[in-house]
């Protein structure tokens, strides 16, 4: 489900979701980057990469691989999408339905509405929430203002442990130390987005 689409310093791309960017390391991620023209290989700056996040994947097995419809060419460079209304577009999405069922993941997607734009809200996984609440703040810190990205978390309002959500509206960006604070009760913001510090040590509970 595509989720979310921005331009993200490489750090914060390898930050948010490590190997899934397809590398192992965030120097072999660089290493790939660099064959682009645009990016020479000796660069060592924080050069900023096109993302476009995706949440709630699944993967098939080799041998149940879709076949890729007639249209394609792999020299398409362009976004190509493929509509319910087409016969192409539709056996792809029955194929995928029919996956999805066998491989345990229930109904599959909501079934489509011809001819209709839908709007699907996706579940936001832990690395797409980080972005998503870093590029809300502008990438800065709701406190400090700091914006030095490795400085950075994207904290939970509610913790998740207690039924928070991976959602940006449950989502603060804070300096690494004052987050830890956060967490541990020191301080709070309050619904009318007040910070304030604790008055009495934290116990096990949220202030």
């Amino acid at each position: 489900m595509f989720a979310y689409a921005n331009t993200l310093p490489c750090s914060l791309a390898w930050e948010a979701f490590g190997e899934a960017n397809g590398a192992r390391s965030l120097a072999e991620m660089r290493v790939r980057i660099a064959r682009y023209p645009r990016i020479r290989a000796d660069d060592r700056s924080d050069f900023a990469i096109g993302c476009r996040i995706l949440t709630q994947p699944f993967f098939l097995d080799e041998a149940d691989w879709i076949d890729v419809p007639t249209s394609w060419s792999r020299n398409i460079v362009s976004f190509k999408t493929y509509t319910s209304q087409d016969a192409e577009g539709l056996r792809l999405w029955e194929a995928v339905q029919e996956h999805m069922r066998s491989y345990g993941q229930g109904s599959g997607f909501a079934e489509p509405r011809y001819g209709e734009p839908m709007l699907i809200r996706p579940r936001l996984g832990q690395g797409a929430l980080r972005v998503v609440v870093k590029d809300s703040y502008s990438r800065r810190c709701a406190v400090t203002g700091e914006r030095t990205l490795p400085a950075l978390d994207a904290a939970h309002i509610r913790p998740y442990a207690d039924g928070g959500e991976h959602e940006a509206c449950n989502g603060l960006l804070l300096r690494r130390d004052i987050h830890s604070l956060f967490d541990a009760g020191y301080v709070t913001v309050t619904p009318d987005y007040r910070f304030e510090v604790s008055r009495e040590p934290p116990n096990t509970r949220r202030i």
